[in-house]
């Protein structure tokens, strides 16, 4: 493979195959995430109070994000061994199998506590498979890349998330639209689910056209491959991975504050329509898709350390504001708090994925990014939720909400400062290995 070809064919498909397949499957996972706060409490925990319902509700959400570290453990010692390609066709296929089948379940009317079982089967699938996608869609779109433009390059993965948000929200707020409060209710919510098949099978078409990594073809041909890569982690990166689960924690609660659990808040508390919190959290996710690769390339010509915590932090203040400002019930001012939530949110999410995956060496960097990946999902974005919930049940006041804001973003900051910056060399080495030197891949 020449340089040429890698600059003009491969980064540009690398590019859409890690953007397009992640964007489909965080439209599967983020379609879950808006029902489980508009629907599911009716359909499949009935009986309930509102609060209550949501709670159960966010618990079945919770299950995605447990789920994480099987896939990461599963998928991402996979990236190391087989190659980053595979991998990302199966867990498309799988996330796409479950969202499907979602919107297929009977309600807790019609079959009972079974209805509920397999909400949370299917919601486990998903977990699972969204656990494997993010390690091997970034090294996707970075291994092509110039090292030296990494935040940039790795963004393409981290546009996928706001995207999927994007479709997804926008297909529940044209039905709420179009519906009444019964057909929504009755079957109109499942359109979105079932409407997943297209766009995995678009996903697929893009990703099985594309190579492998040359990175990794450099791994294969010099032999350097890990037996058994997650015992290697363990042993030789606990402080990369430390470093990198703590890292991700802030931006994975920021962002279910400001997409999750402000609809939730939004119309059970101050009294908005459902459609209008969604369309706030439409306009959030619409500027994300620019801000998310400006603030990776950013991070690449300023400190990538400095940009993500510069962010946390503000991502922290503004989180108090927001609930300030939203209180008397003004939709432009929702609209402003959202957008301004998920502004800070990016700026963290931009720079994520490179401070993430160089913090790992080439040869166990799929096993390494998707453990610290997954296991941070768990203990930040699994738990915001009903955390969030659980406070606003307890105390009826936003304050405690801004305090466990807060406390994560403190551990975000621990964990850039444990970090370490990136050691371009190391990689550039494969690059030259391949014949594909950096300056040939600089030019896009």
């Amino acid at each position: 493979m020449t340089a040429q070809t890698v600059d003009k064919k491969g980064l540009a498909k690398a590019f859409a195959a890690s953007l397009t397949g992640t964007a489909l499957e965080w439209y599967d996972f983020a379609v879950y995430s808006a029902a489980a706060a508009l629907i599911f409490p009716i359909i499949f925990f009935p009986g309930s109070d509102p609060l209550t319902g949501t709670l159960l509700a966010f618990s079945t959400y919770a299950v995605g994000y447990v789920a994480r570290p099987v896939g990461g453990f599963v998928f991402g010692r996979l990236g190391d061994v087989i190659g980053r390609k595979q991998l990302l066709v199966i867990t498309l296929l799988l996330i796409g199998v479950t969202t499907f089948a979602i919107g297929l379940i009977p309600g807790y009317d019609t079959i009972g506590i079974v209805a509920p079982i397999l909400l949370v089967t299917m919601r486990f699938a998903q977990g699972v498979a969204v656990g494997g996608e993010w390690g091997g869609a970034v090294l996707l779109s970075s291994e092509y890349g110039n090292p030296r433009q990494r935040g940039f390059w790795s963004s393409a993965a981290q546009i996928g998330p706001p995207a999927g948000n994007l479709l997804a929200n926008g297909a529940l707020a044209a039905l709420t639209l179009a519906l009444t409060e019964e057909q929504f209710e009755s079957w109109g919510w499942r359109v979105a689910f079932l409407f997943s098949a297209v766009l995995v099978g678009f996903g697929l078409w893009i990703r099985l056209k594309l190579e492998d990594t040359p990175v990794f073809k450099a791994l294969q041909e010099s032999g350097d491959r890990s037996e058994a890569p997650i015992s290697e982690v363990f042993k030789t990166q606990r402080r990369p991975l430390i470093a990198a689960i703590l890292s991700r924690i802030a931006p994975d609660v920021l962002y279910a504050l400001f997409t999750v659990f402000s609809i939730t808040y939004g119309t059970q508390k101050l009294g908005f329509e459902r459609s209008e919190v969604l369309i706030a959290i439409l306009i959030g996710s619409a500027f994300q898709l620019g801000l998310i690769p400006l603030a990776g390339a950013l991070s690449d010509r300023i400190n990538r350390r400095l940009v993500y915590g510069v962010a946390a932090v503000g991502g922290v203040a503004w989180s108090a504001i927001f609930f300030l400002i939203i209180g008397g019930s003004s939709l432009p001012l929702l609209i402003l708090g959202v957008v301004v939530g998920l502004a800070f949110h990016s700026f963290m999410y931009g720079p994520q994925a490179a401070f993430v995956t160089e913090q790992f060496t080439v040869r166990l960097r799929s096993t390494g990014s998707s453990l610290a990946y997954t296991l941070a999902g768990v203990l930040g974005g699994a738990m915001a939720p009903l955390i969030f919930v659980f406070l606003l049940d307890k105390t009826d006041s936003w304050v405690l909400i801004v305090g466990y804001v807060t406390i994560v973003g403190i551990l975000t900051l621990i964990g850039l400062a444990l970090g370490r910056n990136p050691d371009r060399a190391e990689e550039e080495e494969y690059h030259v290995m391949m014949g594909a030197t950096p300056a040939a891949e600089s030019a896009v």
